[in-house]
């Protein structure tokens, strides 16, 4: 009678293979990772790791907006990241058109470990959802008096803008009416200049960036004020 061939399966005894013991550490090492994750230090500009489902991402903070306590902005990128390969793929998938995103640091596991790499969309090949449940977090003018040692106040802030070239073309048109409401006085300067939304501070930002006719009137204002120093 001819017997059946078996293949050894992996929990056959025996040595096990360098490729299964290569992929038994890395699922060991991502379980270490998640159940003692490395702590995420506000301000440290460091890549830190989202849960974004069921999955777990990677992404990198924005300077000035990586403060918290309660909401930070960030920007998902490929766990790969910077080899070149990785921003294909990430391409592909999704990753390089999310922008700016608000993450609450409630979603925060811990500061970014290669060994969440197995709990990404990236290495499963599936595209980031439309829905990430985060809000995106812009950019934004604002418009600020300079003094001759140096020290700057802001006077107004307009956004949030969905592109920085949309913030970019408000504050040409701020500078352009500034300029026309100058009055030669030395002792300050006014000038509109883009940067990156607050979203902790939004609250404190007008939402004037869909209507030209405000940006002017916001920026006669500021003439005056400038005028009034």
């Amino acid at each position: 009678m001819k017997r059946p061939l078996f293949r050894r399966c992996g929990h056959a005894p025996g040595a096990v293979s360098p490729a299964d013991q290569a992929v038994v550490d890395d699922f060991r090492a991502m379980l270490a990772a998640v159940r003692s994750p490395e702590p995420w230090t506000p301000g440290s500009a460091r890549d830190i790791a989202v849960r974004v489902g069921p999955f777990i991402e990677r992404a990198h903070t924005r300077p000035g907006d990586d403060h918290g306590p309660d909401l930070i902005a960030v920007a998902l990128v490929h766990p790969d990241t910077p080899h070149a390969a990785a921003y294909l793929h990430g391409h592909q998938l999704g990753y390089t058109g999310k922008g700016w995103l608000r993450c609450e640091t409630t979603a925060i596991l811990g500061t970014w470990q290669p060994a969440y790499t197995m709990l990404t969309h990236a290495d499963a090949n599936l595209p980031l959802p439309t829905d990430l449940g985060m809000d995106p977090a812009h950019y934004a003018v604002h418009i600020e008096a300079r003094h001759p040692d140096g020290a700057s106040r802001a006077l107004l802030r307009l956004g949030p803008y969905t592109q920085t070239r949309h913030a970019t073309r408000a504050a040409s048109r701020i500078n352009a009416e500034l300029e026309r409401n100058a009055t030669g006085v030395p002792s300050r300067t006014v000038t509109a200049k883009t940067a990156p939304f607050n979203v902790n501070d939004h609250d404190k930002y007008a939402d004037l960036h869909a209507d030209a006719t405000a940006l002017q009137a916001a920026a006669a204002a500021v003439g005056g004020a400038h005028t009034a120093s």
